[in-house]
């Protein structure tokens, strides 16, 4: 039993990420796998917590396990404490990108332009030669909000209609929606009307979760507007593919629509809807908020991105 009058000296770092990966995993056992670490040995680390904070932190449910009204309020200020932490461990040291053997995780999604991706990797090799870079999909199966917390992303590339708050967020550019065609189409040779577009077969991405519908969509259902959607595909990449096959359109980025335009017969068209544009952002969580080798990369990808216009188009 922990002295009650000294009980706050024994509140180390170790038990506070304990605690705050035990209040975001909810489990024990997740927890373990986490930080490396066995279930009697986190279970011990519980204990001694419940009896420094007179309370019971988390407690079993049907799920697993769920904070009590008290682990839900020292989330917060944990995750804050570990970040001050982390700063006065970190600051003094400097990150030099010539130096670095640094590995940075960033997901992206595949109807991003590769060109611009190129350009990212190749600013990362001249700058720092021995750094590696691993691209991750933004799969269906993926909480990337989960992965940037728990450290397997160090950032994503994305394009949200209100990214999550409690992420940090960089603004980088605005896309529009167009249409891809083959240029055999039909429809390729004249300025589409929102007959046509209504009338013809789409081609449209796979939803990321069952039920969930796409920006484009939303917008047309808000509008009341219904499309012809004839298959739905998983990846970005292969639907220009596809579309020398048959008559169909592709609602895409103009981006992604005309670095495929220019490699294959495809006619870009302007779409007969006014969508609104498709803003993407740079998010990343606030435990790499301070890092320096992680700003000079985030950095970098913002300055390819927002300012080196010319590998989107």
């Amino acid at each position: 039993m922990i002295n009650p009058a000294n009980k706050w000296e024994a509140l180390d770092a170790h038990l506070l990420q304990v605690l705050h990966v035990l209040l975001t995993e909810k489990s024990v056992s997740n927890a373990a796998k986490r930080l490396n670490q066995s279930q009697p040995a986190i279970s011990t680390a519980l204990k001694k917590l419940r009896d420094i904070t007179g309370d019971q932190l988390l407690v079993r449910s049907r799920n697993g396990m769920t904070p009590t009204e008290r682990g839900e309020a020292l989330l917060e200020p944990v995750r804050q404490a570990l970040a001050q932490m982390e700063l006065i461990a970190t600051q003094q040291v400097h990150f030099h990108p010539a130096e670095s053997r640094q590995v940075f995780n960033i997901a992206a999604p595949d109807y991003l332009n590769a060109i611009a991706l190129g350009e990212v990797l190749r600013r990362v090799r001249q700058e720092a030669p021995h750094c590696t870079v691993i691209m991750h999909s933004m799969a269906h199966d993926v909480d990337y909000t989960h992965a940037l917390e728990s450290g397997m992303y160090d950032a994503v590339i994305g394009n949200w209609p209100q990214p999550p708050e409690y992420l940090r967020l960089a603004p980088l550019f605005e896309d529009e929606v167009v249409c891809l065609m083959r240029k055999s189409h039909p429809m390729a040779a004249r300025p589409l009307t929102l007959d046509d577009y209504l009338q013809a077969d789409h081609i449209a991405p796979t939803p990321y979760t069952v039920g969930q519908r796409g920006v484009i969509d939303l917008y047309l259902a808000k509008e009341r507007i219904k499309r012809n959607i004839v298959a739905y595909v998983p990846y970005f990449g292969m639907i220009p593919y596809m579309l020398l096959q048959f008559d169909a359109i592709f609602s895409a980025p103009r981006s992604f629509s005309r670095h495929y335009s220019a490699l294959l017969p495809l006619k870009v068209v302007d779409a007969p809807v006014k969508f609104p544009k498709i803003p993407y952002f740079l998010l990343w969580h606030e435990r790499l908020h301070r890092s320096q080798e992680q700003r000079w990369f985030r950095e970098l990808i913002i300055s390819v991105l927002r300012n080196d216009s010319h590998v989107l188009n």
